[in-house]
């Protein structure tokens, strides 16, 4: 990013088939932008996406966004896509318990 921002998360509306969550991006002595981004229903319903982890991965996309076109996309509206969904559950899965086994001597 090429200056200093500031994102604040709004909040969401339930749409019949996304959820659009809002968030409102200021730079630095400027009115503040509002975007939003979406998220299919049914990333919801099929497990995809957990409630709770909605903002987060919006958040997570907004700033992709953001620093790719230098804090000035040339949209407020973006689409969190199945591949960015399947990354953000890739990068958030629980790691797998190490389990101690007792060394046997020889």
């Amino acid at each position: 990013m090429t200056s200093a921002i500031i994102v604040q998360y709004v909040g969401f509306q339930v749409r019949p088939l996304v959820r659009e969550y809002t968030f409102a991006v200021r730079e630095v002595a400027t009115d503040p932008l509002h975007y939003t981004l979406s998220i299919a229903n049914e990333a919801f319903v099929s497990r995809r996406a957990r409630y709770q982890d909605a903002p987060e991965i919006c958040s997570q996309k907004l700033h992709r966004e953001l620093d790719t076109h230098a804090n000035h996309p040339p949209t407020t509206n973006f689409s969190v896509t199945d591949a960015e969904l399947a990354t953000y559950q890739d990068s958030h899965r629980p790691k797998g318990n190490r389990s101690f086994q007792k060394r046997l001597d020889d």
